[in-house]
């Protein structure tokens, strides 16, 4: 079922709209969407390397704005989105202390979430809500989200087609890894802050 997907995954890369599709994920997952972008991103570049550029300029952007998305919600609608949200992530009963500390190290967090598997949307709901100067915000989110999607696609463009089979090798230890590196955010968030 796994190569299914896979391949699946590969067909939808190559199809007309796919750059569409990537974008809306990309936002989508900025501020509300539980799903990297990375599912999407990652097929593409290997499936079309000429456009490996545009479409990590594309992920970088949409993911940006979502990001600003998210930061709009904690900042005008935390108690009707926002906080349902976070309750989704099992974050909110720590949201006061973590206030305070947030302000101070505000943009270090957006930055780290950024170029992690931590739920990014979760910060930028917490940088609106906390109020965290706007700037600074989107700076740190077009620097780490830049950062992370780049990297992974000069990888992608760099290896080529021996990174394919590396991935096609290894499908399901890289699919257990993913999954472990979800569930360590997921915990992350729960327990430790």
């Amino acid at each position: 079922m796994l190569r299914r997907i896979y391949g699946w995954t590969f067909e939808l890369a190559a199809h007309k709209h796919a750059l569409l599709a990537l974008a809306f994920v990309s936002f989508l997952e900025s501020s509300i969407f539980p799903i990297p972008p990375d599912i999407m991103l990652i097929p593409m570049v290997l499936a079309t390397r000429d456009r490996a550029w545009v479409i990590a300029s594309v992920c970088t952007a949409s993911s940006v704005l979502g990001g600003m998305a998210g930061y709009v919600i904690g900042a005008f609608l935390f108690d009707q989105i926002g906080e349902p949200i976070l309750n989704f992530y099992h974050y909110n009963l720590k949201f006061q202390e973590f206030q305070k500390v947030y302000t101070n190290w505000g943009a270090w967090a957006v930055f780290i979430a950024g170029v992690t598997p931590f739920p990014y949307k979760v910060i930028t709901i917490l940088s609106g809500a906390t109020h965290l100067d706007f700037g600074i915000f989107s700076f740190s989110s077009l620097i780490a989200r830049g950062l992370r999607f780049f990297v992974v696609t000069a990888l992608l463009w760099y290896l080529g087609e021996s990174i394919r089979e590396f991935i096609e090798r290894r499908l399901g230890v890289l699919f257990l890894f993913f999954v472990v590196l979800l569930l360590c955010g997921y915990l992350f968030v729960k327990f430790l802050l």
